[in-house]
């Protein structure tokens, strides 16, 4: 049976230690050289690069996120086990972890470490599909010519190496398929490394809980239960057209992972859809000079998102949920692709305007999409608003200062709000 250690990457014969160097991280599974697709998810990875970039938190509970009236992004797993969770509300995470220490994101250096994984990526394979900026699949299909040694070694000196060079954790999955690569990534977080082969897969899902399927959200797992489908083996006793009447495109797609099959490739050219913020208020609000200060908060995270991935959207996206969850969408598309705050708030803002006042609202959002290379964006400029072109100076003025003397550095009054 295949086996290797998982800290010094030494290939051996399946023990409870590392003939090497004794380590308990011994890594043996039947298809452990033979399955090539992976899933790299890093470890509360907000979180961790606060807490490399500040010693001092090592062994505190630490949550990325807004003020009280905001909701955590994420959380280091010593918050975790107090019950703070992502996207909860940052009253509740401060009552369940009232020692917390809370921080703003910074996102332009958590996309600059993004960065440097990719580029540790690359070093394995150029089929690489990010899906955020701290996980993407990989497929190591004939790289073991090339590396001299099997694809999960490879994964394994990636995340060591993720440790060692960077300062941050990752979890490896490891499986013959996108969906259970996914799957098994999140099974022993963090530092883990968990396998699903083909002989086990099925045995491996049956008892297992639909929501383990990536993409089933509130709505999907409320009309599953009303048919009575909580589990895998649930939904192996639907015929497969009854699935599809009942459930649309989304059944054909649950009788195939039901039986663990998913012939999705990992694709290296999937484009980014869109880039976008949001936030749930504490207390419904219909204040507008609130709402305004948000949205320009927003803008900019969209803006900055933008800016670090070296991207630019032409059609801006406002989002509100009134107070009885009633969602309102307006979009606007523009004459030319931008990545500019100033432009993205400057039009959200004409969008809740004709939205009007059908307040108090629950959720406030704003975003970009259909997006090019930023060497598409803010091209010709605004004839009808000559004072653009001055502000745009000033935000990229802005933008150095931010990234030298950090986020906070500059501010504008709205922001204040």
């Amino acid at each position: 049976m295949p086996a290797f250690c998982r800290d010094c990457l030494t290939i051996q014969p399946p023990a409870r230690r590392c003939s090497q160097c004794t380590s308990p991280r011994v890594k043996v599974h039947d298809e452990l050289f033979s399955l090539t697709v992976a899933h790299m998810d890093c470890d509360a990875f907000y979180a961790s690069v606060e807490k490399r970039d500040n010693p001092e938190l090592a062994h505190k509970p630490v949550i990325i996120g807004g003020g009280k009236r905001g909701v955590v992004s994420t959380a280091c797993y010593v918050a975790r086990i107090r019950g703070v969770k992502s996207a909860m509300p940052m009253f509740q995470a401060m009552k369940l972890c009232p020692d917390a220490v809370v921080i703003k994101p910074r996102m332009e250096v958590y996309a600059q470490v993004s960065k440097q994984i990719r580029a540790l990526m690359e070093e394995l394979t150029p089929v690489i599909e990010p899906l955020s900026l701290d996980e993407a699949f990989m497929d190591l299909s004939g790289t073991q010519r090339l590396h001299g040694a099997p694809p999960a070694v490879m994964l394994g000196r990636l995340v060591k190496r993720m440790k060692d060079e960077l300062g941050v954790t990752g979890s490896i999955g490891l499986s013959h398929n996108k969906f259970l690569a996914k799957v098994a990534s999140d099974l022993d977080k963090p530092r883990g490394f968990s396998v699903i082969g083909e002989a086990e897969t099925s045995a491996f899902l049956q008892d297992k809980p639909i929501r383990l399927i990536w993409g089933i959200g509130p709505a999907a797992q409320e009309s599953l239960d009303k048919a009575g489908i909580r589990t895998f083996s649930d939904l192996l006793r639907w015929d497969r057209r009854d699935l599809g009447a009942r459930f649309g495109s989304m059944g054909d797609r649950l009788w195939h992972l039901a039986r663990g099959e998913d012939r999705r490739r990992v694709s290296a050219h999937t484009p980014m859809k869109s880039i976008s913020n949001e936030t749930t208020f504490f207390e419904d609000t219909a204040d507008l000079l609130t709402l305004d200060g948000h949205l320009w908060r927003m803008a900019e995270k969209v803006a900055d998102r933008a800016k670090a991935k070296s991207l630019a959207g032409r059609v801006v996206t406002l989002k509100l949920k009134r107070a009885n969850h009633a969602l309102l969408t307006r979009r606007q598309s523009l004459r030319d692709a931008t990545q500019m705050a100033d432009i993205v708030y400057r039009v959200a803002r004409g969008l809740m305007d004709q939205v009007g006042n059908q307040g108090p609202y629950r959720l406030l959002g704003c975003g970009l999409s259909d997006l090019v290379p930023e060497e598409q964006a803010d091209l010709s400029g605004d004839l009808l608003d000559p004072d653009a072109q001055r502000r745009a100076r000033a935000e990229r003025a802005t933008d150095a200062i931010r990234a030298r003397f950090g986020a906070d550095a500059i501010l504008k009054g709205r922001a204040l709000r």
